[in-house]
């Protein structure tokens, strides 16, 4: 990409942790960032297909839950695109 296409940004922008930017006084919501307050999520999964006492306690990601969901309902998880491209596990909870 060269200077002047549109796709390329004029402007590029660091937040300093703790800086909430606002267009007003007041903040309305946040909608999470990269520190581990917004990307710690913790997760209980329940229903009929789950078994139950199944605990797993290691860092996973978020991408995972779509997978292991439709690992629980008896759907392939790579069904979706983003699973294969990306090689998504689903969670261990079998």
């Amino acid at each position: 990409m060269k200077a002047g296409d549109a796709r390329v940004p004029d402007l590029f922008g660091v937040a300093q942790y703790g800086v909430v930017h606002t267009g007003g006084t007041r903040k309305i919501a946040e909608h999470g960032g990269g520190h581990s307050d917004d990307l710690a999520v913790p997760l209980v999964v329940s229903g009929a297909s789950v078994p139950a006492g199944v605990r797993y306690s290691a860092h996973v990601q978020t991408k995972q839950i779509a997978p292991t969901i439709l690992n629980l309902l008896g759907l392939d998880p790579r069904s979706l695109q983003a699973v294969r491209e990306e090689h998504t596990t689903a969670l261990p909870i079998r």
